[in-house]
């Protein structure tokens, strides 16, 4: 007979309010290198092929002088001594420059990159593993943490945040507070900023979706906790490695709806 695992569910109060049966999916066996793997292979996706022009440093008028001058046979350019359309010319061109025909995204099998994620999902509800991420709670808070359905009806910050309070999870929101500027060349390419990662909420779209006032953009759950430093909202359904493993670092903080656990376990 195969061993269960009971999670509670709390109120928007933090009381305990009933005992649940956990998923299967919550004691898979904990495999960093496959939830490394998954994540690296994400992030490859998101890289944008870059490579040199065809004919730079090659836009000279440089010509080589011949034998018989006691001087290096390099292309020189005119009226001029200096050595030009050459690796080892200043301005010349690079011996092995970037090609946008160079393989950028790393490919995983299908049975890893799921098995990744069914990994990840156990290892965040292991307390060590979330204390190594740097995550801040309180010490008397179970993992993993399970709220009744109408958290996702929260619309404002303020109902967010006395939640987060009452479970106990506020500080590593305080933890994710602000931004450093990015080392690097970075600085310069659309990543200035580096931000911390802080919880996680896992909703399953069916505890009712609130209506936007403007109906071109997405219709959006738990509009209260968007502002929030650091937190994540995603679908149970498109739970993936990197959103409990950002960085390819296991255990992250996470708040999940009894709906969404109920319906992680339907599709087991």
């Amino acid at each position: 007979m195969k061993e269960e695992l009971k999670g509670k569910v709390v109120d928007l109060s933090g009381n305990v309010v009933r005992e649940i049966t956990l998923p299967p999916v919550f004691m898979e066996e904990y495999r960093p290198d496959l939830i490394k793997n998954a994540v690296l292979a994400m992030q490859s996706n998101r890289l944008q092929p870059k490579g040199t022009d065809l004919l730079a440093g090659r836009k000279t008028s440089a010509e080589n002088w011949g034998p018989g001058r006691a001087v290096a046979r390099v292309p020189r350019i005119k009226d001029g001594r200096r050595a030009a359309k050459v690796p080892q010319a200043v301005g010349g061109r690079r011996a092995h420059p970037p090609k946008v025909e160079k393989i950028l995204k790393r490919k995983i099998n299908r049975k890893e990159r799921r098995k990744a994620i069914r990994s990840a999902i156990a290892a965040a509800i292991n307390p060590e593993f979330v204390k190594q991420r740097g995550h801040m709670f309180n010490t008397d808070v179970e993992l993993p943490i399970v709220v009744e359905d109408s958290f996702a009806s929260l619309e404002k910050t303020s109902e967010v945040t006395g939640f987060l309070k009452s479970v106990g999870v506020w500080a590593d929101v305080l933890r994710a507070k602000g931004r450093k500027i990015r080392a690097g060349r970075g600085k310069m390419r659309g990543r200035r900023y580096k931000t911390k990662k802080s919880i996680l909420i896992v909703i399953s779209g069916d505890e009712g979706t609130v209506e936007s006032e403007h109906p071109s953009r997405d219709k959006r759950i738990l509009k209260g906790a968007e502002n929030l430093p650091g937190v994540d909202i995603s679908y149970v359904s498109k739970l993936n490695a990197e959103l409990f493993a950002p960085g390819t670092h296991p255990g992250r903080l996470t708040i999940w709806t009894e709906s969404s656990i109920n319906k992680l376990a339907a599709m087991e």
